[in-house]
């Protein structure tokens, strides 16, 4: 059941918290409520329980269907190759077998992946795959993923979504008045305090199992995929809550973004299956470049890729590359990818006959909060699934369609160690949390100084930590950064509180983890890339922070 503004009511207290509506919070929450029953799954969406950054993935799911051909050794293989040396191998053979069962899972609920007249899987392929494995949607199969988990979660009686509501902080023992650091041991987490946008109050929901399934944050850059949600929020929670966040260097640009001149924000997706189907890049001579970087052409993985792309791009003074489509077969083309296809006319752009401009858009992120093989994160009572934890699945470099993958496949294992932790939990009174104590506080005089900061920190962002890094960059990136979290500190204390500041304070969190880092890592791999350090370590090992 969907309660919508204006009649939303914030549950005091509640078994199994979701935050967040997208493949991972919703496989989640329907697999609890069939196996609880009797007991209550909230799930908080700060927008539309629709609007997640699953609805946006064009290209597909990777899965080992074809046994003649492909096989689950070939899957982790070229999961390990892409990921270049930071993938944890048992955490990819884990998501890799077990993977079918929850897609399968998926189909079983509804929903729909292309088939030929044979009645056979279409199978795609992409950047970094060795065989056809990836079953798709035409080239919206993460708004039919969604659709199909809605749908599902409607079914269950014991399921309340909440829309419109925005998560403030996790609360630990911190709020109770103890001493809470990085090095506490034994952290919990009894619930959260939520921004009511109805009432503008900011309450309390306390649960005895919370599952963090907010999505990425793609909006701390000037282009990105994501859309305007995706500002980091569970990440940034979880490193105020003292847990442990891992990788956040490892950022993953989408090689292919429509570039649209003067458009800022969220970039239309020219999903890699694209590539996938004989797509060429060329650069603004009309030249096909890949060859030049890499054997594997434009099928390289999307760190190479991108890499390329931003190359021939300052080499000849431009702000995209050309994606040519015209000698593919038409009809095909609008088969498999009519989103695209309208897209591209709306433009004015004939596929068949014009080349596409494109350029890299942040993507992705490979880092996050740190979880263990049960998407566990380091504070008790809390679980992370999806694009904001870090699983080991990547390591530095995402994989394609491996993300919806990974969702499924975590979010059941969180279940099935929630559903068994559940009743274990002491209950704690809610006259025990305090309060938000927002006194003091005055609603902002102008909003242009929010605006303005974010706007500030998407270009410092895109300018200085972007596909390419160097030292200089992200020292600059650093200064500015605290120049904008002394000034943000202070706005938070002294007003009341709304998505847009909220969003801000998170965003500059995330940025921070982000640069914090980079600067860490003495090497290039994967998707980081400093060119004071071009070559990799010997030591490979995690960021922790």
């Amino acid at each position: 059941m969907v309660l919508p503004l204006p009649t939303i009511i914030l549950l005091m207290q509640t078994d199994f918290l979701v935050i967040g509506s997208g493949i991972a919070g919703l496989s989640f929450a329907i697999k609890a409520a069939q196996a609880c029953p009797n007991k209550k799954i909230t799930v908080l969406t700060k927008t539309q329980s629709d609007e997640t950054n699953t609805k946006y993935a064009q290209g597909g799911v990777a899965g080992v269907w074809d046994k003649e051909h492909d096989s689950f050794k070939k899957h982790i293989e070229d999961t390990l190759i892409a990921g270049d040396g930071l993938c944890n191998p048992a955490i990819v053979e884990i998501v890799v077998k077990e993977g079918v069962e929850r897609i399968e899972e998926l189909i079983s609920w509804g929903a729909n992946f292309d088939k030929d007249p044979d009645g056979d899987y279409k199978l795609g392929k992409e950047g970094g795959h060795s065989e056809f494995r990836i079953l798709h949607h035409k080239d919206i199969t993460g708004w039919e993923m969604e659709r199909t988990l809605l749908a599902a979660a409607a079914k269950q009686k014991n399921i309340e979504i909440i829309n419109h509501c925005f998560v403030i902080d996790i609360i630990t023992q911190h709020h109770l008045g103890y001493l809470v650091t990085k090095s506490t041991p034994d952290i919990e987490s009894y619930g959260v305090y939520v921004l009511n946008q109805e009432t503008k109050k900011i309450e309390k929901i306390l649960a005895s199992v919370t599952l963090l399934a907010t999505g990425g944050n793609g909006q701390v850059y000037r282009s990105t995929t994501n859309p305007a949600i995706a500002t980091g929020d569970g990440v940034a929670m979880v490193y105020r809550a003292k847990g442990r966040i891992e990788n956040m260097e490892f950022i993953q640009f989408h090689p292919t973004a429509l570039y649209e001149s003067g458009i800022r924000g969220q970039s239309f997706l020219i999903t890699e299956a694209v590539r996938g189907d004989g797509g060429i890049l060329r650069n603004i001579n009309g030249e096909a470049f890949m060859e030049r970087y890499d054997s594997r052409k434009d099928l390289a993985p999307r760190d190479i890729v991108a890499r390329a792309i931003d190359n021939e791009m300052k080499i000849n003074g431009t702000e995209f590359v050309y994606l040519d489509c015209r000698h593919m077969n038409p009809e095909k083309f609008l088969e498999h990818f009519p989103n695209i296809h309208a897209k591209c006319k709306s433009l004015g752009i004939d596929v068949a006959k014009d080349l596409i401009p494109v350029s890299p858009a942040a993507h992705y992120s490979c880092g996050g909060i740190k979880t263990d093989e049960w998407g566990r994160s380091s504070i008790k009572n809390l679980y992370a699934a999806g694009e904001c934890a870090s699983t080991g699945l990547h390591g530095a470099n995402r994989l394609a369609s491996n993300s919806l993958l990974e969702a499924m496949v975590f979010a059941h294992r969180a279940y099935l160690d929630a559903v068994e932790k559940v009743n274990q939990q002491p209950a704690i009174s809610e006259k025990a949390i305090p309060d938000w104590d927002n006194a003091g506080t005055t609603a902002p005089k102008e909003m242009i100084v929010i605006t303005q900061s974010v706007k500030e920190l998407k270009l410092l962002m895109s300018d200085y930590v972007g596909i390419v890094r160097n030292n200089d960059r992200l020292q600059r990136a650093n200064r500015r950064l605290d120049l904008l979290f002394e000034e943000t500190v202070n706005l938070y204390k002294k007003s009341e509180l709304s998505p847009q500041l909220c969003e801000l304070r998170n965003m500059i969190t995330v940025s921070y983890l982000i640069v914090k880092g980079a600067e860490l890592r003495y090497e290039s791999r994967g998707l980081h890339y400093n060119t004071d350090y071009p070559g990799k370590s010997a030591i490979v090992q995690n960021t922790i922070l």
